[in-house]
């Protein structure tokens, strides 16, 4: 019973381990939308029949660690958006997650003990629990903070291409307005989370609202460095009535610069990076190919004849 429990367990983490695998393979939001409006399916803003049934089921756990109020105007919030989570069932499925691996991973430690017959003693099965608790209730944070830093650097490559595109735009005479709607619609072929944000101030500003407002949601939700200062940037330039587009081609220059700068630091990190490979994995494996004939042919020879056989 035991064995069976274990091998359930294990079933059960892969399966959830495929299926944040699927969903991050997943075609990207915008156009599984516009697929889907194409295709006269389900209104774009509403969630999967299969999402909505996975957060009736992981309501309950996600009760247990999920912040009563508040936190919707707290730095969480801000974090998922970031993300590119905007959905009601993200701080559902996040905190569900963070419960079921506080749980499920002291679970799967005590199995692996049981039928692998080590016997340890109390407190060390406690402090084995503990971490287990707490390496499943920080993982999720960990897994938040690399989707945002992927979906960060991404938009910080794209963005100097984005904002040659509005330079063009504009002084070809397109307003800055009709010139980012254009650019969003261009950019989502290179880059769809730029061109998803880039819609969704397209979005705001038919809606009502005012540019500076729409700018400073875009660079609260990216939340990348660059773009909150072309924000500040274009506000003042609105304010103070200076030439927009050449406003835009020096941020775009500057930004090209720093990306530039980027590249050559990351590739100048690729000696260091590879170095602890090569001592510890390639060099041992190339001593064994070349020098191990040589020993062998040293044992079998020279040493029976320095031992006088």
């Amino acid at each position: 019973m035991i064995q069976v429990l274990y091998l359930a367990v294990i079933f059960l983490t892969v399966f959830i381990v495929a299926l944040v695998i699927i969903s991050q393979l997943s075609p990207r939001p915008i156009q599984a939308r516009l697929q889907q409006l194409a295709e006269g399916g389900q209104a774009p803003n509403e969630e999967p029949g299969w999402m909505a049934r996975i957060v009736q089921l992981t309501g309950p756990l996600a009760k247990i660690t999920l912040p009563v109020e508040g936190w919707e105007n707290s730095q969480l919030r801000i974090r998922f958006m970031n993300a590119g989570y905007r959905g009601a069932s993200a701080p559902v499925l996040f905190f569900a997650s963070k419960t079921l691996l506080a749980i499920l991973l002291p679970v799967v430690i005590g199995l692996y003990l049981y039928i692998s017959g080590k016997t340890l003693a109390h407190p060390m099965m406690i402090g084995l629990a503990l971490v287990g608790a707490l390496v499943g209730y920080i993982l999720p944070n960990v897994v938040l903070e690399r989707r945002i830093a992927n979906r960060k650097r991404e938009i910080f490559d794209s963005f100097p291409d984005a904002l040659d595109l509005t330079t063009v735009c504009v002084e070809a005479g397109l307003g800055l307005d009709a010139a980012l709607a254009r650019v969003g619609e261009e950019m989502r072929f290179k880059s769809p989370v730029l061109g998803e944000e880039l819609h969704l101030v397209n979005l705001e500003l038919r809606a009502g609202s005012t540019r500076e407002r729409a700018l400073r949601n875009l660079a609260l939700r990216t939340g990348v460095e660059e773009i909150d200062t072309l924000v500040a940037m274009l506000v003042q330039s609105d304010r103070f009535g200076t030439s927009v587009a050449d406003s835009l081609r020096v941020h775009s220059e500057n930004l090209r610069t720093k990306r530039r700068l980027r590249a050559e630091e990351s590739a100048a990190k690729i000696p260091l990076k590879l170095l602890f490979p090569l001592i510890f994995f390639i060099f041992p494996s190339l001593l064994l190919v070349l020098l191990g004939p040589a020993f062998i042919n040293i044992y079998r020879v020279l040493l029976p004849t320095l031992g006088g056989h």
